[in-house]
């Protein structure tokens, strides 16, 4: 029996959209290399963009893209956002790897550089685990 949608779960699943449509415009932006968006990094910040290995694209692209459908997938009420956000997940522990094994501009391996990632971590392995807890509700069908 499917279980009537609280009001929050459309505030969440927007929140969720809001936060990873900034992910998935953030990282087309970069990879179109539009000036304009690019102009606030150094040039030594976009080398370190730029010189990401493929294996480290495909990470960022599965992490980013992988969110933003689930967060879509929220919106429709599947069940497969459940397995986007885990592909999100997976996309996320290959980016962090690369990240801690990179060599990192110093002004971008700050605090507020890696509070930011934790944060990202936090908010994807809660979308994961609300994806899973609505399944569970079937308010996911």
């Amino acid at each position: 029996m499917t279980e009537k949608t609280p009001w929050w779960f459309w505030v969440i699943a927007i929140i969720s959209l809001l936060w990873n449509f900034v992910g998935a415009l953030d990282y087309t932006m970069t990879h179109l290399r539009v000036e304009s968006y690019l102009a606030a990094f150094t040039e030594e910040q976009k080398a370190y963009f730029f010189g990401y290995p493929a294996w480290a694209v495909a990470c960022w692209a599965l992490g980013v893209w992988g969110s933003f459908a689930g967060s879509l997938l929220l919106l429709l009420r599947s069940k497969w956002a459940v397995q986007s956000f885990a592909i999100s997940v997976i996309g996320l522990i290959g980016a962090t790897i690369y990240q801690m094994t990179a060599d990192i501009p110093s002004s971008l391996n700050t605090a507020s550089a890696w509070a930011f990632s934790a944060v990202i971590w936090i908010a994807t392995l809660g979308l994961l685990w609300f994806a899973m807890r609505m399944r569970g509700r079937s308010i996911l069908r």
